[in-house]
This record gives C-alpha cells, structure tokens and sequence, in this order.
C-alpha cells in the first residue's frame, strides 16, 4: 500500500515500507481536481437587488484565499467591496466592468483547495434545502411562462405554417424575465441549441433601457438625461421627506477670526498631506452644540411618535459625486478633534470624487450638513433627510461692511447659515437657541480646539 501526498508543486509518494519517492510538475494546474463552485453576490442589505461591477482585484489563473477582495460593486446607495469566501484558483469571471450583477446568481468561479470541498459540499445540501422550498415558487413562474410560450407559439404558427416555436431556458432565466415583463421569444438566444441564457435577457434589456427611459430620465434644458445611481436614491429619499412639516431659521455669521486661525496652520498641514477647509470647524462646533442641545441629534420614529435620541454625533456632510449628490457621515464627532475630522473628510471626498463610498460611512447619520458654498450660493432652504429632524446649510464666505463694538465700518467675513427642522418635534425656538450656540463656536473658534 502507498500513500500520495501533495507538496506545492511536487508530489510525494510513500510506500507501505517507508521509502518515499518525489516527482516535481512544472504546471501546476494539471494537478488541480477540485470542485469548480461558483462564488455568488450574496445579498449585502438595504433592499439592493442588482449592482453594477467597477473594479475586479482578480483575473482567472489568480490563486485567493478567504476574505481576499474579489471585485468592487456599486448600488444606487453605496460601493461595496466584495471579499473572497473560498481558499482557490480563480476559473473564471461572470460579469464585465459596468455590467450589471444581480444578487444571488455568480460572479466567478473558484477550483476550490482541499480543505474547502467538505465545507462546500455542506453549503450545497443548505443550498439545495433552500432551492426546494424555491421550486413551488418557480413552478408558479413556469406555469405563468408556459401559458405565455403556448401564446407566442400558436400566434407563431400562423406566420410559420403551423411550425411551432419552443423556448429553452432555465427557471432561473425564466423568472428573471417575469420580473421584468419580457417575453422570452423576443430575446435573442446565444445558447447552444438555441438556449435563452441570463446574458441574453440582460443585453435584451440594456437595449430597452436605452429605447425608452421615460421612467428613469429627468427634463434639463430640451434634454433626455438618465438619472444617476446615487441619485436614485436621492429620488426616494427626497419623496419621503415631503411628508415632512418643515420651518427654516436663517441667521448670518462672522468667520472672520475662523479663517485667521485656519490659515495660520493650513500649510503646515498641506505638506502632511491634509486639506483643511472652513467645513471640519463648522461639523466640530454643530456638534458642540449638540451637547447642550441633544434632543436635535436622532431620529424621528414615526409609528411610535417619538423621538430616539443618539449619544453618537454621526454627522453627514453632503457631496457632490460623478454618480449624483450624496451623503456620508463622520462617525463620533463628539470624540474628534479637528485635524481628525479633516482627515475624515479628506478621505470621504477622495472616496466621493470616484463614486466608491462605501455603505458604513452611509449609514447612522444622525445630523446632516450642507456646503452650498462650494458652489457659489449665498442662500437655500435645505430640505430634512428623513428619519432625521434637522439639517443646516452655508453659503459662501462674503466680504461685507459691518460695525465692530465701537460702532467703526470694518470689512467682515461673513456667511449665512439656514436651519431646516421638523416642525412636529421641533420648535422655533429651540432651534433659534442651537443656532446661537453653534454661532457663537464659530465665532470665537479657541473654544473648538478645547479638549477633543
């Protein structure tokens, strides 16, 4: 008797009495005999259904192991890097930068080592435990196909003297194509034997995408323009907060001693590689204010009408991105100083300017901010992201006239800020007095630098 073990790229042999004899492969994939699995998008939450590819780390011949990461997908809400949960050989890859990959079907496929075939037989009895739970749902959907094939072939035949015309395709295709109201006799089949594949139905409708985009388009200037992914989700937000009863408080504000103190340290940190602007000031003293007035930093539970109060400051800071306006938050104001809040909002910007922000740094906001600034505005009516009950908004600096305490015209920085809140939970008042505070750390900027 004799035993065969595998050393890397040689093989080892052992026989009954103990001699052992080596042979060493030049190629190593002729050894290769695992099971080739395919390496799903599983479902990554907040209802997203399908996500388009924007990066692959991997290529086929590339070898993983677990939670490597495979590739970086993009929903209408965030990016999301995808990690490896297999020890492997890449075989082969699904999906093209800027397709479009659905939850639950493969992404690549994976030869799996040794030592993961046992845990993937385990996952495929779980897997087939779920797809029979599945199939009275499928045989639902074939029925429904079926009578919609019998229709197409009978109209068929009276074009193809009585030649009728048979579908191929799997359940999977089949409820796909149900779900996007496709007749599958008009899809062009790539598949051997004239099969309809998944890949056919998606080209079938990227094509009706670009034909007709009455549902996802918006009206600019005569012109058709398709709605961008975050923007998308900005649509659903923005609908849900006309629900809410909004009142604005606007105030004017004196940044003068704010820039002094920022431009006596903005170049040293330059050439530590860190961008600081007026914004991490104002996020520190939003959330200084916040301290005393804490009942302003939740959310708003509208079945249980009342209003869950954060110990977190997770304040978002809205953006401007290729794929639409977004919001992301810095996560702990209250904890941070305001080198570490540039940094943070360094790293969100660098991440905005290539659409990959990922889903952590988009969820838990408990207070929004809006830089109008940036692009030239002097005033706007912000509008509540909803469950939250406040949001606030500056304009740009403006040098203006104003008088000093003895009554002199001096030149004075200045911007306007207007406060958006929830009028159900949040009065005039209340809201007035968190202004006057926020104000007056911004006013007198020595305060922020205290403590953390």
């Amino acid at each position: 008797m004799a035993f065969t073990l595998r050393l890397g790229s040689s093989i080892v042999r052992l026989s009954k009495n103990g001699c052992t004899s080596k042979r060493r492969f030049l190629s190593l994939s002729s050894l290769r005999s695992g099971t080739i699995v395919p390496f799903k998008l599983s479902d990554i939450g907040e209802g997203i259904r399908d996500v388009t590819v924007k990066e692959w780390f991997v290529k086929p011949g590339d070898r993983v192991s677990q939670f490597d990461n495979i590739c970086e997908v993009q929903s209408d809400k965030a990016s999301v890097t995808i990690t490896s949960r297999y020890d492997g050989l890449v075989k082969e890859l699904h999906y093209k930068i800027d397709e479009i990959a659905l939850v639950g079907e493969p992404l690549i496929d994976i030869e799996l080592d040794d030592e993961n075939i046992v845990e993937n037989e385990q996952e495929g009895k779980r897997e087939e435990n779920q797809k029979k739970e599945e199939e009275k749902e499928v045989v639902k959907d074939d029925r429904k196909f079926k009578e919609r094939d019998d229709k197409t072939s009978l109209e068929s035949s009276k074009d193809t003297h009585s030649e009728k015309i048979q579908i191929i395709a799997t359940p999977a295709v089949r409820r796909l194509a149900l779900e996007n109201n496709i007749n599958l006799s008009d899809v062009t089949a790539t598949g051997k034997d004239g099969r309809v594949l998944k890949e056919d139905v998606l080209v079938y409708l990227e094509k009706l995408d670009r034909r007709d985009k009455i549902q996802d388009v918006s009206q600019q200037a005569g012109k058709k323009m398709a709605i961008k992914k975050y923007s998308k989700h900005m649509w659903k937000t923005m609908t849900q907060s006309l629900s809410i009863p909004h009142f604005v408080y606007s105030d004017e504000c004196n940044v003068t001693e704010l820039i002094r103190c920022r431009n006596e340290v903005k170049d040293s940190l330059k050439e530590q590689g860190i961008s600081l602007s007026l914004m991490p000031f104002l996020i520190k003293a939003a959330s200084k204010a916040l301290l005393t007035i804490p009942e302003l930093n939740g959310s708003l539970d509208e079945e249980k009408q009342c209003v869950e109060i954060s110990e977190s400051h997770n304040i978002g800071v809205a953006m401007d991105t290729p794929e639409g306006l977004i919001v992301p938050n810095i996560k702990d104001v209250q904890n941070l100083s305001i080198l570490s809040i540039a940094k943070q909002l360094n790293r969100l910007q660098e991440l905005g300017k290539k659409a990959s922000i990922p889903l952590a740094d988009l969820t838990g906001t408990t207070f929004t901010l809006s830089n109008i600034g940036v692009v030239g505005g002097n005033y706007t009516k912000p509008v509540i992201q909803p469950p939250q009950m406040v949001i606030g908004a500056f304009g740009k600096v403006q040098k203006l006239p104003r008088f000093d305490d003895k009554d002199n015209v001096i030149v004075a920085n200045i911007i306007a800020v207007s406060w958006a809140a929830d009028h159900r939970v949040i009065d005039g008042v209340t809201m007035a007095k968190y202004s006057n505070l926020w104000k007056y750390y911004v006013e007198h900027p020595i305060e922020l630098m205290l403590g953390s």
